[in-house]
């Protein structure tokens, strides 16, 4: 029978990845951590880490490991807070993948009151774009452009946002003037890289233009917003980080805006985890609360807020 307490150093290493950095956060010494590990594995006849350059990934079994033991430590501290009447749960590390550009340029500057709230807790932001995999334990949650289909998740929809087409002026004052979405057909376009588009929702450019003729293309949407400011071209930029930018122009406003959706993923198994469900209510009131400068209603003064 393995000891139980020998699941705290497995939790420990797989979010973090590292023997220093787990034991850091257990207050061990990283030999400690790697003898428990070793006694678990050897309890349960079955290795739970591979050891790469990269740092320790779970294998398999240690996938299927991890939603038991985290129920565990749930229910563990659940009764400790019930016996105790204590809050011993607001501590720990949690990763949240979300899309670039709200990774970016809205939730980092924000996280500093996320740390007044929650000191004990250290949040690990994951700009990826397609987010990474919640099934396989990547993150604990995601911020998503839509609801998933499959998967034993839980999902909400956080708020709207709105894109709008930008060009810097010194690109604009050196170009035909833009009056109509005719007019967009002799310009220069900023854009992903077609083949590399995972996400359905950033497929949307053919709409706008018939054979745009790009400039410059990269699966960064922070590369966009900087080639724009540049004046390389204009493109398609979230309105809550374009807007505030004075040597960006706002063009067709009235005919072009292009709104999506952020939506919220955990799973099911980490939903009720402390830790996990703070940084959910902090995200939701976070996105609520900037709802009209996600969709560029009142982006300047929201953002100079942050």
């Amino acid at each position: 029978m393995y000891s139980w307490d020998d699941l705290r150093y497995f939790l420990e290493l797989a979010r973090r990845g590292r023997l220093v950095s787990a034991a850091q956060r257990l207050g061990v010494d990283h030999t400690t951590v790697s003898r428990r590990i070793t006694a678990l594995e050897e309890a349960l006849d079955t290795r739970l880490f591979d050891r790469t350059p990269r740092g320790y990934q779970l294998t398999k079994a240690g996938q299927a490991l991890l939603p038991h033991a985290e129920a565990i430590e749930a229910q563990s501290v659940s009764l400790y807070q019930e016996v105790s009447g204590e809050d011993a749960t607001l501590t720990g590390t949690v990763r949240m993948a979300a899309t670039e550009g709200l990774a970016i340029e809205f939730l980092s500057r924000h996280m500093d009151k996320f740390r007044e709230r929650h000191p004990g807790i250290t949040i690990q932001l994951v700009a990826s774009t397609p987010p990474l995999n919640l099934s396989r334990r990547e993150a604990d949650l995601a911020i998503t452009l839509s609801r998933p289909v499959t998967g034993r998740l839980v999902a909400w929809k956080l708020a709207d946002y709105a894109l709008g087409l930008y060009g810097a002026r010194s690109y604009l004052d050196h170009h035909a003037p833009i009056r109509q979405v005719e007019d967009l057909k002799d310009h220069d376009f900023i854009w992903y890289i077609e083949d590399l588009v995972t996400l359905p929702q950033l497929r949307f450019i053919d709409e706008l233009v018939r054979e745009p003729n790009f400039t410059f293309q990269s699966t960064s949407v922070i590369a966009h917003f900087n080639a724009a400011m540049s004046g390389l071209g204009l493109a398609l930029l979230h309105r809550f980080a374009a807007d505030p930018e004075p040597s960006l122009v706002h063009l067709l406003e009235e005919k072009i805006d292009i709104r999506r959706e952020f939506w919220l993923v955990v799973h099911e198994d980490l939903r009720h985890v402390a830790r996990v469900e703070a940084v959910c209510d902090f995200l939701t009131e976070l996105m609520k609360e900037h709802q009209p400068a996600l969709l560029g209603q009142t982006a300047k003064q929201e953002m100079n807020k942050a």
